[in-house]
């Protein structure tokens, strides 16, 4: 039975997408089979795995609206064993469309549930608001991860964001966990980000991951070309703090963290992107 994660953050800006592909691509190499689910109607997580949206005849939308069974509209990427539910713009008027639908707040969490027995991660990238489109990821979810980033205003809003999973939990989801909250855009140089990172330990504890994401330049560039980090410079600094993180939360979530060769250990291997690293 596969684990859903949402990955939620109503303030924009904070590395939620950049997460959502990184994270998903290197649970990915190490032999997991993982769909990323793609519910901002922005569409960048799509976009940085090199889907063509715009090309599409089923997405996001037209799963949640039109009912078109979600076989049918998850994409492969380059990586082996990572999919894509893609998103597209239309999915922006998505929100005003589900208001009059039947268990309107349930719709995702109904249409993924038969896919857990094929992956072993399910990824929602959830849009920067909390609409219903985050409310529906929320509640399909087994946990959320909250991206943070390490600047003056990182906490801002985030006590809207956990007491709208307190209320999801109440009345939706009562299971619905804080995978962790990871701090982004790290920069050990500045002052600010270090106590940034000292606040949020201090706040979150151990719902804090020990890893970090640092500024990097190849993890900024890599969407630009369609690609997750690892397959642009799979041994730049923003490709080792995500396979880190994919390797901390398989260490957390021990029951998923057995593939087939590798054996729940995620390294940077060069050979799994030969030809593609810069």
């Amino acid at each position: 039975m596969g684990k859903v994660i949402a990955i939620a953050n109503q303030k924009g800006g904070v590395g939620k997408t950049t997460t959502a592909v990184n994270l998903a691509a290197s649970l990915a190499v190490a032999e997991h089979p993982v769909l990323l689910v793609d519910v901002d109607p922005q569409a960048n997580a799509s976009n940085g795995l090199g889907i063509e949206v715009r090309r599409l005849e089923k997405t996001t939308y037209e799963v949640l609206i039109g009912g078109t069974p979600i076989q049918e509209a998850i994409v492969q990427t380059e990586l082996p064993f990572l999919w894509v539910l893609p998103s597209h713009i239309n999915l922006v008027g998505a929100e005003i469309e589900m208001v009059d639908l039947p268990r309107r707040e349930r719709i995702l969490r109904e249409v993924l549930e038969p896919l857990r027995q094929k992956y072993t991660f399910i990824l929602i990238d959830c849009p920067p608001s909390l609409g219903l489109l985050t409310l529906n990821a929320l509640t399909a979810a087994d946990s959320v991860l909250i991206p943070v980033q390490c600047e003056y205003y990182a906490l801002e809003g985030l006590g809207q964001l956990l007491n709208t999973i307190t209320i999801v939990r109440r009345h939706l989801n009562p299971t619905l966990d804080i995978e962790g909250v990871l701090l982004t855009m790290y920069d050990s140089r500045l002052r600010l980000s270090n106590q940034v990172l000292e606040e949020v330990r201090r706040h979150f504890g151990h719902k804090t991951f020990q890893t970090v994401i640092a500024r990097n330049v190849r993890l900024s560039e890599a969407p630009s070309h369609g690609k997750p980090v690892l397959l642009y410079d799979a041994l730049c600094h923003g490709a080792r703090n995500y396979f880190e993180l994919a390797q901390e939360i398989l260490e957390r979530n021990p029951a998923f963290a057995i593939p087939s060769r590798t054996h729940g250990t995620v390294t940077p291997n060069v050979l799994t992107v030969e030809g593609k690293v810069r």
